[in-house]
């Protein structure tokens, strides 16, 4: 049965591979849509949505410009098309950047949500899947997190604008029955993966013999979770009936549930730069500095809700992950490969 799926952020790092991995279901019909903004390579975002629209084996996807902070181009969106399904992955990304530029995440991550819940809400969209993060849980010590834990603590505006986004969920699920259903993601790489992200960061000062500032030594732990593995999970989430997602949801918000997305392995960060020495056959220059204002120590998920729900594990070890990354890195960047961790 033909469907019709709206993917916002789709030239964005995890929206790229959900595309990718939907389209190959001939049963959907995949929009993306991108405002493309310069927070990071504007040519990489577009190279992303090239490498999908000229796949000869898929014309089941279209894109469109659209920032989602403009409520009328988003109404449009949605009058033109009957979508059944949201898959809301567009947002200011970024803990330490929040520091510098905070109107830029009010103004994707508070206004253009709400903007998405309300075309969900006047459109009747059957499921809402939408992008919150690990650091809501903040400075909570107990590990794992599960998703019962109080996230009453963020400590970044990143993360508080992340917990806005599953109270309002929260809201419109109580209020107008609209099912949603909140991704916190742990620390997503690899291949094609944002600039700014740790992952990037290493093999760019590794590769390049340049210093590279690790803070509190390395001496962090960080649940990294493939993205071929998330895309999987959300893939799984499309398939169910969101009743049975939201069969054991909130009292007060029956069609409102939160799923940590994560690799239940944390890794220590230090350990994860030596893995990118040994490919690269280099010793990294590291400039040891204090633990950042909005980073917390550790990271590290309960997967339990969403391994009940689909039945799915991580299947990417941390060496292969790693090794797919830096293989993509080495060739993006027309770096000879070691490819060996």
């Amino acid at each position: 049965m033909k469907r019709k799926l709206l993917v916002t952020g789709v030239a964005g790092f995890i929206g790229y591979h959900v595309a990718k991995k939907l389209i190959e279901d001939e049963n959907n019909t995949v929009i993306g849509i991108d405002n493309l903004n310069d927070y990071y390579s504007i040519e990489l975002k577009k190279k992303r949505i090239e490498n999908i629209k000229t796949n000869d084996k898929y014309n089941n996807f279209s894109f469109q410009y659209c920032d989602i902070s403009t409520a009328q181009s988003l109404k449009d969106l949605f009058i033109e098309n009957n979508f059944e399904t949201v898959i809301h992955l567009a947002a200011q990304a970024g803990v330490r950047y929040s520091l510098i530029n905070p109107d830029a995440y009010i103004r994707s991550n508070i206004v253009g949500f709400t903007n998405i819940l309300e075309c969900c809400r006047h459109h009747k969209i059957k499921h809402l899947i939408y992008a919150s993060s690990s650091s809501v849980y903040g400075s909570n010590t107990t590990l794992p997190f599960t998703e019962e834990q109080s996230v009453d603590h963020p400590i970044s505006l990143y993360a508080a604008t992340k917990k806005s986004n599953e109270l309002m969920a929260h809201t419109y699920s109580h209020l107008f029955s609209l099912p949603t259903t909140g991704l916190r993601f742990f620390t997503v790489y690899g291949p094609w993966g944002r600039p700014d992200m740790a992952m990037f960061l290493f093999a760019n000062a590794i590769s390049n013999s340049t210093p590279l500032d690790l803070f509190n030594g390395g001496e962090m732990l960080r649940d990294f979770t493939y993205v071929d593995d998330v895309a999987e999970c959300i893939l799984r989430l499309c398939e169910l009936p969101p009743t049975e997602i939201h069969e054991h949801s909130v009292q007060f918000a029956p069609y409102y549930r939160i799923l940590n997305i994560g690799n239940n392995q944390p890794e220590l960060v230090l350990n994860v730069v030596r893995k990118i020495e040994n490919y690269f056959k280099k010793n990294a220059i590291i400039i040891t500095k204090s633990i950042q204002p909005g980073d917390v120590h550790s990271t590290y998920a309960n997967i339990e809700s969403i391994f009940k729900l689909t039945g799915f594990h991580p299947k990417t070890s941390i060496d292969s992950g790693i090794l797919n990354f830096l293989n993509w890195y080495s060739s993006y960047h027309n770096l000879s490969l070691n490819s060996k961790i």
